[in-house]
């Protein structure tokens, strides 16, 4: 399967028809439908422009989905990590001690409540 397979199959599972994908994209429907068949590739610009309609573009150029789990990661988790990429690796230690020990503390507690 190729990148214009990949890329219908995208716009499918959005369920947009070719004349919409290509609008929102900022193509023509010619265009689209030679990226589709193979014909052309798509550029930059393009790629940016589906990606803000939720197109999995690291699946279109590549053949592989984008990981799951950042996308299942809640807002709190999200902020924790942002934060934890600006700490130095002396500090992301503690840090990692800390967090073990709270989430033993929190296993231990939910053992002895019986749930």
């Amino acid at each position: 399967m190729g990148i214009g397979d990949r890329l219908k199959e995208e716009r499918e599972r959005l369920g947009f028809s070719q004349t919409e994908f290509s609008a929102v994209a900022g193509a023509s429907k010619n265009s689209q439908y030679n990226y589709e068949k193979g014909d052309r590739s798509p550029d930059a610009n393009y790629l940016a422009a589906i990606a803000e309609k939720g197109v999995d573009i690291l699946y279109v150029v590549t053949g592989e989905r984008k990981p799951q789990a950042a996308d299942s990661i809640n807002a709190d988790a999200s902020e924790l990590l942002k934060l934890f990429e600006h700490v130095g690796d002396a500090d992301r230690q503690v840090l990692l001690r800390m967090a073990s020990a709270f989430a033993s503390v929190a296993v231990l507690g939910a053992g002895k409540d019986g749930n």
